[in-house]
């Protein structure tokens, strides 16, 4: 439940950020609180059927067609919530791009999800294939 909550709160507030700096996208304080909730519930129990009955668009696209799922998701979100204004597919296709990159760099942070970024400088091995000693992301 924990675990739950504390994603439902990164998700709030990546779209609260996403509504403050993005045109076509606005929001009441409700609006918000619903709109997350319910997005939350569809990621769940929708978007894994949306994914399977997608899957050779996605793997065609390598995995670019899920940007459009999402997209979608968050347009349905729209027009269901009021207090929560999406004003075109292509203003939910850029803002779900922006609230999946501002909620990975959240989950990353907290820990939380599956999204783990670390960085690392030294000595990654020995050898010919060697980075130099240079900085080493994984992700």
């Amino acid at each position: 439940m924990v675990s739950f909550l504390k994603r439902w709160l990164i998700l709030a507030l990546a779209v609260l950020m996403t509504a403050s700096i993005m045109p076509g996208i606005r929001t009441s304080t409700g609006g918000l609180l619903a709109a997350t909730l319910l997005l939350s519930v569809l990621n769940a129990f929708v978007r894994p059927v949306l994914m399977i009955l997608s899957f050779p668009f996605v793997v065609v696209t390598l995995g670019l067609f899920v940007l459009v799922i999402n997209a979608l998701l968050l347009w349905w979100v729209g027009t269901i919530v009021r207090g929560f204004y999406v004003d075109s597919f292509m203003h939910a296709f850029w803002a779900s791009l922006v609230i999946s990159v501002i909620s990975i760099v959240l989950n990353s942070l907290t820990q939380s999800g599956e999204s783990r970024i670390r960085v690392r400088r030294g000595r990654s091995g020995a050898g010919p294939k060697s980075d130099g000693g240079g900085p080493v992301i994984d992700v």
